[in-house]
C-alpha cells in the first residue's frame, strides 16, 4: 500500500471516529430518536410516527445511569415523556404527564380528576366506550409521591399506564416529546402532512 493510500485510510478511520463519537454525545445529551409502536397514544401520536426526543427539556443526565448531573426544569401537566418503564428497563415507554408530585389523582367512570378538579382532555381517545368498566376506569384517591410522575396514554381504553404499574420516577426519564421527523402508515404511504409536526 503506498503512502497516498495510507494517509487516505487514516483520514477516513479518524473522521469515522470523530462523527461515531460525536453521534453518541448527541444520543447521550442532546437528542434521540423514538419509534410509536402502538396505539397507546392515539391519536395524539400515530404508529409508524418517528419522534425526536429532548434529552435537555429537563436537565443533563449521567449517561447509561437514573441520575442527573443537573436540573433546571422538571415534567409539566400535559408534557409528552419518554421513560425507560419501571417494570422493565429494557423498553422505553411515551406517555402523557397528568399528576406531578403532591398532586392527588382520582378516576371516576373514566373522567380524570387531579386536586378535586375534572380535567379538559380533549386529546383523549376512548374506544371503546361500552366495554364494562374496570380497574383502569376506576382509581381511589391517591397522592404522587415526590421525585415521581403519574401519567397516562391519551387512547384510554388501550394504554397500560400508571394506572396498572404505578408511578414513573424522575430517575427513568430519557426526554421530552419533541417533533416527529418521519410518519408513514403501515402499507408505505408516507404521512407528508405529519413530518415537521411539534409534539404536544
Amino acid at each position: 500500500m503506498t503512502p497516498r493510500w495510507q494517509k487516505m485510510l487514516k483520514e477516513y478511520a479518524e473522521a469515522l471516529i470523530i462523527a461515531f463519537v460525536l453521534a453518541m454525545f448527541i444520543r447521550a445529551f442532546v437528542v434521540q430518536a423514538f419509534t410509536i409502536p402502538s396505539g397507546s397514544m392515539l391519536q395524539t401520536l400515530q404508529i409508524g410516527d418517528y419522534l425526536l426526543v429532548s434529552k435537555l427539556s429537563y436537565g443533563i443526565k449521567v449517561p447509561f445511569t437514573h441520575s442527573y448531573l443537573t436540573m433546571w426544569a422538571t415534567p409539566e401537566h400535559g408534557d409528552i415523556i419518554v421513560f425507560e418503564n419501571p417494570n422493565d428497563p429494557s423498553k422505553d415507554f411515551i406517555k402523557r404527564v397528568i399528576g406531578m408530585p403532591g398532586d392527588t389523582i382520582e378516576i371516576k367512570d373514566k373522567k380524570v380528576y387531579r386536586n378535586g378538579q375534572a380535567l379538559d382532555e380533549s386529546y383523549v381517545q376512548f374506544v371503546d366506550p361500552n366495554v364494562v368498566m374496570g380497574p383502569r376506569d376506576h382509581k381511589d384517591p391517591i397522592v404522587v409521591p415526590d421525585g415521581n410522575y403519574f401519567v397516562m396514554g391519551d387512547n384510554r381504553d388501550d394504554s397500560l399506564d400508571s394506572r396498572f404499574w404505578g408511578f414513573v420516577p424522575v430517575g427513568n426519564l430519557r426526554g421530552k416529546a419533541w417533533m416527529i421527523y418521519w410518519s408513514w402508515e403501515s402499507m408505505g404511504s408516507i404521512r407528508w402532512n405529519r413530518i415537521g409536526t411539534l409534539v404536544h
